[in-house]
């Protein structure tokens, strides 16, 4: 046992935290140990998470090391101001006309005071920390994964400290790519500093992990030692063996996760309006299913349409509940931001989808990495929100075969992104 090389890995989210943002380092956590590598994870004391979950406590290894220190953030003061800065931390916002001088006020304040992000004091503290924990425990590799960004300068400054130190910094997102950082509302000097620390961590960090082929190639050009490792699903957290969709009487459509205004497929809800109130036999059976957090702004227009009586909205649930309700599906909704900077975004919920067998329904720009993952897999179709007569069709074409009793179950070519392999694959990349 002694032989394993041992990797400590800096991350904000760690259980009882909740989120996709979670499972990542939770699982490589989980299989690294059967790879040779033994993990220490360093995580703040006191954190201020978006999202519980204490289902995932389950899966932190129980003779994991866990180094804890405080952090002190703004994020308590910043909701006492206002409400909806809440939203903030899992980095959603309000946008266009849903926008109030309050919070474009903490928008602003977000973007130009605390860069990367308000996580930002944690750096010096942890820097300091950790120096010490170096010298006198022997690690072999450092991974930061972020967001938030600010834990990449926890790495950075102790690389600059001790140039020797193996680095790995882990994009779960991009950094002055991510969708929300032209909503940032930044002055050119701030814009500058997040781009120049970006490329400080590029250049600086051993390895760039990303989890997006594109992502991936985005980082090489900015100067990046870069590799894609993307997220995955894990066979221990799936019910398919035992579950079959136990609900036989709805043709149920499921969107499972935090939705907000920025990914809002408005043509998908335009299409199944037009569905319940053409067709007959697709309104008796269709359930529109929300298990998660769902913006107020996208329930209140659903909400006042035909689709009103045929909405299921269960709230947000735990990890587990909600792999079920995947399972109890018929098909699965994926969206994410429609601008063309989006293509390298998978989000992690697709691989959990993948797992089900269940058919996908995906909402991005053209040429998305998603949309390549389906083709691969062959486990559903990617659409623009331009496409309205395409969906149509898909969705009708669907429902027919669940009506004939022949919507099979479809798992060809999808344990490459099992959440074992993918560790394996990050071993060898160690190694």
């Amino acid at each position: 046992m002694n032989s394993q090389k041992k990797i400590l890995i800096i991350t904000y989210y760690w259980p009882p935290a909740g989120g996709p943002g979670v499972q990542r380092w939770l699982k490589f956590a989980k299989y690294l140990p059967e790879f040779g590598w033994k993990p220490v994870i360093y995580t703040p004391e006191n954190p201020s998470y978006p999202l519980l979950d204490e289902s995932l406590v389950k899966d932190v290894p129980k003779d994991i090391e866990i180094v804890k220190t405080r952090i002190w953030e703004p994020y308590q003061l910043a909701e006492k101001l206002n409400k909806s800065n809440k939203k903030f931390k899992a980095g959603q916002f309000d946008v266009g006309k849903n926008q109030s001088w309050k919070s474009r006020l903490s928008i602003w304040v977000r973007g130009n005071f605390f860069i990367p992000d308000a996580r930002v004091f944690w750096v010096k503290p942890s820097v300091t920390f950790l120096e010490n924990y170096l010298k006198e425990n022997k690690i072999d590799v450092v991974v930061t994964s972020g967001p938030p960004h600010s834990l990449h300068l926890i790495g950075l400054n102790l690389k600059k400290k001790n140039p020797g130190l193996k680095w790995i910094a882990d994009f779960r997102d991009p950094w002055t790519e991510i969708s929300y950082y032209k909503h940032l509302k930044l002055t050119k000097s701030s814009d500058n500093k997040h781009r120049q620390l970006e490329s400080e961590v590029f250049k600086n960090a051993d390895i760039t992990l990303a989890t997006s082929y594109t992502d991936a190639e985005n980082f090489r050009k900015k100067g990046a030692n870069s590799f894609c490792i993307t997220n995955g699903f894990d066979e221990s957290d799936s019910v398919t063996q035992t579950l079959k969709n136990t609900d036989q009487q709805n043709f149920t459509l499921s969107y499972i996760g935090v939705l907000e205004q920025l990914r809002n497929p408005e043509n998908l809800w335009k299409v199944l309006d037009d569905l319940v109130q053409e067709n007959s036999s697709f309104a008796k059976s269709f359930i529109l299913k929300f298990a998660g957090r769902i913006d107020d702004k996208i329930l209140q227009t659903i909400e006042n349409s035909a689709l009103k009586k045929h909405i299921n909205n269960l709230g947000y649930l735990s990890h587990d509940k909600a792999v079920k309700e995947m399972e109890n599906s018929d098909l699965l909704l994926i969206t994410n931001f429609p601008n063309d900077s989006s293509k390298g975004i998978i989000p992690g919920k697709i691989f959990e989808y993948l797992a089900t067998g269940k058919q996908i329904i995906s909402f991005g720009p053209d040429d998305a990495d998603v949309s390549r993952i389906l083709n691969e897999t062959q486990a559903g179709k990617h659409f623009s929100y331009d496409d309205s007569q395409m969906v149509k069709e898909f969705i009708l074409e669907k429902f027919d075969l669940w009506k004939n009793g022949n919507l099979l179950k479809n798992t060809q070519s999808i344990e490459q992104f099992s959440r074992k392999n993918l560790t394996r694959k990050l071993a060898e990349i160690l190694d």
